[in-house]
């Protein structure tokens, strides 16, 4: 038998419980990230935009929810602050 969704994502037999993400993703709702991408940052412990020195731009595009719009947002937001991926 198999465990009860051991996965970081909140996600429920296929539905995904908001109030988990609410009060982590502020930042990234500010920026006008779309969902699946705040999710995937915030399942990844990424809350700010300074958190993405923490990693490379490969285990960025890795996540599960990132696409190419909120990859160049985020590249974007972090050229204007001077910060780098690991």
């Amino acid at each position: 038998m198999a465990k009860k969704n051991d996965s970081r994502c909140a996600v429920n037999r296929g539905e995904v419980d908001l109030s988990k993400y609410e009060a982590l993703d502020g930042e990234w709702r500010k920026v006008g990230l779309a969902a699946p991408a705040r999710r995937a940052l915030v399942d990844a412990k990424l809350y700010k935009v300074s958190d993405l020195r923490k990693i490379s731009l490969v285990e960025l595009t890795e996540l599960h929810g990132m696409g190419k719009s909120a990859i160049a947002r985020l590249v974007n937001l972090m050229e204007a602050k001077k910060i780098r991926f690991r």
